[in-house]
């Protein structure tokens, strides 16, 4: 009689333990950490306008920027990156405590579309904690890829630890290159427009940067324009613009050939040539920024990365299309929808 009894708890037990397995299965899809958000610019017309500044290992420039910034009253924000931080954290510290924004800027710089996810999450995870280390205070959630360069892995990886935003730029000031300040002003203000996210540099390279600031802010500041993070950004209406697949920016690096650059990107040789006007897809030229369009037209393109997505309560075909910046059909046709009025919560999405 105990023998049975026993053998009956045991049978319900195991039922139940099946049950929940189950359970947990069939949920685990909808804690999908989603996509990072790429920003290229605020969404706003409102007179605003973001400086940000990318801190490599050396910093040269970094604590006369910290002291420019102050001089003027205005806020901006640091992507920094832990190599930089452990060889002067002092200008870490004063960052943070003077109220500026903070991002992750990698560890030492890799492409990140160069490297494995396993990479990508080490070089986010040792930045993250030698920096929170320093200055008490997260990267989180904002990243600005190295070189700019993005692709969906990267986006994926960087949302998954967290980081959801990676932003971009509007305005590459290209002072990493060396240039004058006067060449700097030009750059900036000629491409002025609210929302804009300017990109400049701390480093040893960017030799007009300081002199450009004091010529810039207060052309902006007579132009009725001001300073906010990317923080108070988003808050005013920064969502992306422009994410990766519609059309974005990438700063050409040695070894970069457009077809390198086209399949990077998931695009046609020709559609970046005709964005760009190119005479002679044979000739381009380092630092030099290009327009990169959105994917089709041209040649034959190279093969298109792909993600998947949970179909959470509320979503329909065209809010999780707009949200990855791809057709209705697209999304009908990789996943063979017969009915696109018809998806279920928690349905796995392939997004081509």
């Amino acid at each position: 009689m105990k023998a049975h009894s026993f053998s009956k708890s045991m049978s319900r037990f195991f039922g139940v333990f099946f049950t929940l397995i189950l359970f947990l299965l069939l949920i685990a899809p909808s804690v999908q950490a989603a996509r990072s958000e790429f920003v290229i610019r605020g969404n706003t017309s409102k007179k605003v306008v973001a400086f940000t500044f990318d801190d490599g290992s050396d910093g040269t420039n970094f604590n006369a920027i910290v002291k420019s910034l102050k001089k003027h009253n205005i806020k901006a924000t640091f992507f920094l990156t832990g190599s930089g931080a452990q060889s002067h954290p002092q200008p870490v510290i004063d960052v943070v405590n003077a109220g500026h924004d903070i991002g992750n800027h990698s560890y030492n710089h890799p492409d990140f579309t160069e490297i494995s996810t396993t990479e990508m999450l080490n070089q986010l995870a040792n930045t993250e904690k030698i920096i929170s280390n320093i200055s008490g205070k997260s990267t989180k959630p904002f990243f600005r890829a190295p070189y700019g360069s993005t692709n969906a892995t990267v986006l994926d990886t960087v949302g998954n630890a967290g980081y959801k935003y990676t932003f971009h730029w509007s305005i590459d000031s290209k002072d990493w290159t060396g240039n004058s300040s006067t060449e700097i002003v030009n750059t900036v203000m000629n491409n002025m427009e609210p929302g804009a996210i300017i990109l400049m540099h701390t480093g040893q390279g960017a030799t007009g940067t300081l002199a450009a600031l004091d010529t810039i802010i207060p052309r902006l500041k007579n132009m009725g324009y001001s300073f906010v993070t990317i923080s108070q950004l988003l808050n005013i209406g920064g969502n992306p613009t422009t994410p990766p697949g519609n059309s974005s920016t990438y700063t050409v690096k040695a070894g970069d050939t457009l077809y390198s650059i086209a399949v990077k990107f998931g695009v046609t040789v020709q559609s970046i040539v005709n964005a760009n006007n190119i005479k002679n897809a044979n000739l381009i030229s380092i630092g030099q920024v290009l327009k990169i369009p959105g994917k089709g037209g041209g040649t034959t393109p190279p093969p298109a990365t792909t993600t998947s997505y949970t179909v959470k309560a509320g979503d329909t075909l065209s809010v999780i299309a707009k949200k990855f910046g791809v057709t209705i059909q697209s999304i009908v046709s990789a996943n063979n929808i017969k009915n696109a009025n018809l998806i279920s919560i928690g349905q796995v999405l392939k997004i081509p």
